[in-house]
């Protein structure tokens, strides 16, 4: 019973959201996609470099000095690579709060067509 009611409440978000980006234009939701990917990008990037902090030894990134920048580049590249083939999810909801922010944003400008 709680599968099916999660499962239409994530299809009522999904439903939301395809509303949601109608009202906002398409190069900014070009700009919010790469904006989503690139913030969990760098969100990756700080995690392998935590994950790295104190490797030494043996291996492409061992202890040699100098490895520090060397090690940083390594990181990043992780971070973007791993984004961009789906990363942790980060992006989805980074994307979709831009999408909502730019709608609202949008709808309060609007002008509003009076009736007589």
């Amino acid at each position: 019973m709680a599968g099916a009611i999660d499962n239409r409440f994530a299809h009522a978000i999904d439903m939301a959201n395809a509303q949601t980006a109608k009202m906002v234009k398409p190069t900014s939701i070009a700009k919010a996609k790469a904006t989503a990917q690139d913030f969990e990008a760098a969100f990756l990037s700080s995690m392998f470099q935590h994950m790295f902090t104190g490797t030494d030894g043996d291996g492409p990134m061992g202890g040699t000095t100098g490895i520090g920048p060397w090690r940083s580049f390594l990181t990043q590249e992780f971070g973007k690579s791993m984004a961009a083939k789906g990363g942790i999810g980060i992006a989805d909801h980074v994307y979709k709060s831009l999408i909502s922010h730019q709608a609202a944003a949008a709808a309060i400008t609007k002008p509003t067509v009076k009736t007589q």
